[in-house]
């Protein structure tokens, strides 16, 4: 049985941006993870005195993300795994994006939201009548009277419900990275290399380097050293020569660091060992749980990861996330890979509907009604109405929650406010406008000035990395240029 549980880490998640069901729509699904054999064998000889199976040689690239490796699991993941999704924090990188929704709730690719990646982005083949997600929200007990303190903390005060399913291991993902991994190959990994835990990793340059957990590897691709986030010296400290990982002479130039993606898989027995009894007080995995077990000799493996991945923690990460999806010929991301397809909330809406439009290297969502206007390189999110004469580009559209009617845009423009939607002969460029904004008609919002960061919420925007944001609900009244 395939089972997802979706963790909430709401030590510092205000009441504000807690799961909603709306925001968060999860329904039971069945999960089950599918083999697929190709390619390269392992040789295995066996080890006197014991049943675990030892590997003859293990290096960096038998442990990697290739499709060029053998997958064949006993027993199979999708009756021996159990997935825990982490629900992410407070998303202060993301706010306003997060300020009327958790982090995982925030609407992606036109269609869909973060949490849909991790729980669907994987290769799992096909859909049977088992498995179930489960939302476990952040609570307090007579036991524990905190709320959750970080990651580890999470998954520690949730234990009591996952020790009860009999699984060989844990997967650990984020609900906030957009990626496609077969997590089958990670589980793999982690067994053949005979792994206490395995963490998936990937190169990286060293300008993103600070935000991330960083890891120095032996031959064997063994984590010997690991440290989170770190700076200045210690920053230098960690590079490393990554033509270990199958990088040509001029790409381990520009990324001369391994980084932890914050995906874990760990032995059931081991999870267990460490958050109860060896660091009962940790939090985090990434700067804490990782590095102790390290620490204590436990066999802490790498899985290397060189595929597409983003940690969608800022908004300019986000953005960029987000257009990247109309790049042309190949996306950065693609949502049309009939192997690995990714699902969401059925919504049920209809045809999107463009009258006398110009669109190009465009995504239009679901039941958007666009009328004599140019779309170019944007995202244009479900339910958006655009009006005629209006201008978009490199701009990101969330879309609305639902449709206001004739009768209730004739009233709200009668008494002078704006209906939800762009407005006539606007005008907006490298901007992102969150669910159910109000853009009035002769708007701008093209950033002339070129302001890198401003904060005006009052108004109904902020700006961050020159990217205009728009709040969720806000309201731009005609005429108003940012």
């Amino acid at each position: 049985m395939a089972c997802f549980s979706a963790i909430g880490v709401s030590g510092v998640v205000p009441s504000s941006t807690s799961f909603k069901t709306r925001d968060l729509p999860f329904l039971p699904l069945s999960l089950s993870f599918s083999s697929t054999i190709s390619g390269e064998k392992i040789t295995w000889k066996a080890s006197s005195g014991s049943h675990r199976r030892v590997p003859v040689i293990v290096s960096p690239k038998a442990v990697s993300d290739s499709r060029n490796g053998q997958t064949c699991l006993d027993p199979d993941a999708s009756r021996s795994v159990l997935g825990i999704i982490l629900g992410g924090g407070a998303g202060t990188r993301l706010y306003p994006l997060t300020k009327k929704r958790a982090k995982p709730a925030v609407p992606l690719g036109a269609n869909y939201r973060l949490i849909d990646i991790p729980a669907y982005a994987s290769n799992l083949g096909g859909y049977k009548n088992e498995g179930f997600v489960e939302v476990l929200a952040a609570q307090q007990s007579p036991e524990n009277p905190n709320w959750f303190q970080g990651t580890a903390d999470a998954v520690r005060q949730y234990l009591w419900l996952f020790e009860e399913h009999n699984v060989l291991e844990y997967l650990v993902l984020a609900g906030d990275h957009l990626y496609r991994m077969d997590y089958e190959r990670f589980i793999q990994a982690h067994r053949e290399t005979d792994a206490d835990i395995t963490v998936a990793a990937l190169p990286m340059d060293e300008k993103r380097a600070t935000a991330f957990g960083l890891m120095k590897i032996d031959e064997e691709g063994r984590i010997i050293e690991f440290a989170e986030k770190p700076k200045g010296e210690q920053l230098k400290a960690m590079k490393v020569d990554t033509t270990i990982l199958g990088l040509d002479d001029e790409r381990a130039k520009e990324m001369p660091y391994i980084a932890s993606m914050g995906i874990y898989v760990v032995s059931k027995d081991v999870m267990l060992d460490l958050l109860r009894d060896k660091f009962p007080g940790a939090n985090d995995f990434g700067s804490e749980i990782i590095p102790g077990a390290t620490s204590l000799g436990l066999r802490v493996q790498a899985y290397l990861y060189d595929g597409y991945w983003e940690d969608i923690g800022t908004i300019e990460a986000f953005y960029n996330a987000n257009l990247g999806i109309t790049k042309k010929p190949v996306p950065d991301f693609s949502f049309y890979d009939r192997s690995s397809p990714i699902y969401t909330q059925p919504r049920y809406l209809p045809p999107s509907k463009m009258l006398d439009a110009d669109v190009t290297d465009s995504v239009i969502g679901e039941g958007c009604v666009i009328k004599n206007c140019k779309i170019h390189h944007s995202v244009v999110g479900l339910r958006s109405c655009i009006s005629e004469g209006a201008i978009i580009e490199d701009t990101l559209l969330m879309g609305a929650d639902y449709y206001e009617t004739d009768a209730d845009r004739r009233f709200l423009m009668a008494k002078g406010s704006v209906p939800i939607g762009i407005g006539k002969n606007s005008h907006i460029k490298r901007a992102i406008i969150d669910k159910n904004a109000r853009i009035g008609d002769n708007v701008k919002i093209i950033n002339g000035d070129n302001v890198q960061e401003a904060a005006r919420e009052t108004d109904g925007y902020f700006i961050k990395s020159g990217i205009v944001t728009v709040i969720k609900d806000a309201l731009i009244p005609s005429g108003t240029i940012i």
